[in-house]
């Protein structure tokens, strides 16, 4: 990503100093000094291709709260006198695994986490809206105007093409263009979105449980998943996990919690099941 720090500073010159002329790609400073700057936004967006992933919410006592849960289930005493007493982290982990590794998934949906995440496809956020038990705040298409050329995301096997990128690239402007004449022609931005590619970014805000977090991680982490959703699940797991270092061993592929692949297509990473009977025999 290139460093915007002085384009900031640029903008905030008196206009009597500066000359800004801008088009879809370029916005050109011209000084009164005779200094020219030539930005290519089109260069930032190309290099602009990872998602950015931020926590914004959690319980603040998530071990404890899931191990209140855990241990009301198998306790004749009142909830808060677990929640307040003072069990030992180990002790806690270890019911919480146990209650886990059995299926009580119950016990873990009292916690819900929330993500700020931008710079993503709409084809990765068409994806991430097919889970269940998730709430979703995206940005509107229909409510938010494109000005200039919109932001997209460039796939990395077009991106390592240098021929197909600029094909891409050139696509891109194009599309622009169209999107802009419909708008500037009086078309709703609700009808001429319908011009706009699965490529173009998006931000929203997503929160959900920790039982469907888990679920999540062990389906999107998996290598047959696409790439970009991978990404971004893994920065959510990391983000998570930077706070809560106790749920990594839940944050992983499907895989690692199952000691198999159950996939049609397997990267090797785990046996099949089929494979995996056949050698221990049972």
């Amino acid at each position: 990503m290139k460093d915007l720090t002085n384009v900031t500073a640029i903008k905030k010159l008196n206009n009597s100093n500066l000359i800004v002329r801008k088009n879809l790609h370029y916005t050109t400073l011209i000084f009164k000094s005779g200094i020219i700057v030539l930005i290519d936004w089109r260069g930032f967006m190309e290099n602009n291709n990872k998602p950015v992933v931020n926590l914004i919410s959690k319980p603040e006592n998530m071990l404890k709260t899931v191990y209140t849960a855990c241990r009301t289930c198998y306790s004749a005493d009142y909830p808060i006198n677990i929640y307040n007493s003072t069990d030992d982290k180990e002790k806690m982990l270890k019911l919480i695994e146990r209650v886990i590794s059995s299926g009580h998934y119950s016990t873990i949906e009292h916690i819900q986490v929330s993500f700020a995440i931008s710079n993503v496809s709409r084809a990765c956020t068409h994806q991430l809206v097919r889970h269940r038990h998730m709430s979703f705040s995206q940005k509107s298409q229909r409510y938010v105007k494109e000005k200039g050329q919109f932001d997209y995301i460039i796939p990395p096997t077009i991106e390592k093409n240098p021929e197909l990128k600029d094909k891409f690239v050139e696509f891109m402007n194009k599309i622009s263009k169209q999107y802009q004449e419909f708008v500037e022609a009086g078309i709703p931005a609700e009808d001429a979105r319908f011009v706009l590619p699965n490529a173009a970014s998006s931000s929203l805000v997503a929160s959900l449980n920790l039982r469907e977090m888990i679920h999540l991680a062990n389906l999107r982490l998996c290598t047959r998943a696409q790439y970009e959703i991978r990404t971004m699940v893994k920065m959510m797991c990391d983000e998570l996990v930077k706070e809560e270092p106790w749920l990594k061993p839940y944050l992983v592929p499907k895989c690692e919690r199952l000691g198999f692949c159950d996939e049609d297509k397997s990267c090797g990473r785990k046996p099949k099941f089929d494979e995996l009977v056949s050698k221990t025999g049972v």
